[in-house]
């Protein structure tokens, strides 16, 4: 009976670590999609705003694209490299690794 027990917790722990992750994966995807429309509606103001003979080439209509696209880049590194790092099932290695442990401790 106990042995079910914690095989239902650890179900439950992975249920909800999935659910984590899956709402980290969908905000950063969600901060991708804001980062395309609003960095494409930026260039389409500069290019209104251009002189004739003026190049689009110049830092001011990039300073928002480069910069929000580093923090973007490290959004999207946080979310996706820790399991590229310590492979996809590591904190579920961790956890039970911690859980024995503290098993043996306490027996």
């Amino acid at each position: 009976m106990e042995i079910r027990m914690e095989r239902d917790n650890l179900e439950l722990d992975r249920l909800e670590r999935a659910r984590k992750r899956v709402k980290k994966i969908k905000g950063f995807y969600s901060h991708l999609l804001v980062y395309v429309v609003i960095n494409i509606m930026i260039v389409i103001i500069n290019i209104q705003d251009l002189q004739p003979g003026e190049s689009y080439f110049q830092y001011k209509n990039f300073f928002t694209l480069f910069f929000w696209g580093i923090g973007l880049a490290i959004h999207g590194l946080s979310v996706f490299l820790p399991d590229f790092i310590s492979g996809s099932n590591w904190e579920e290695r961790k956890i039970k690794q911690l859980m024995d442990s503290d098993k043996k401790h306490w027996e």
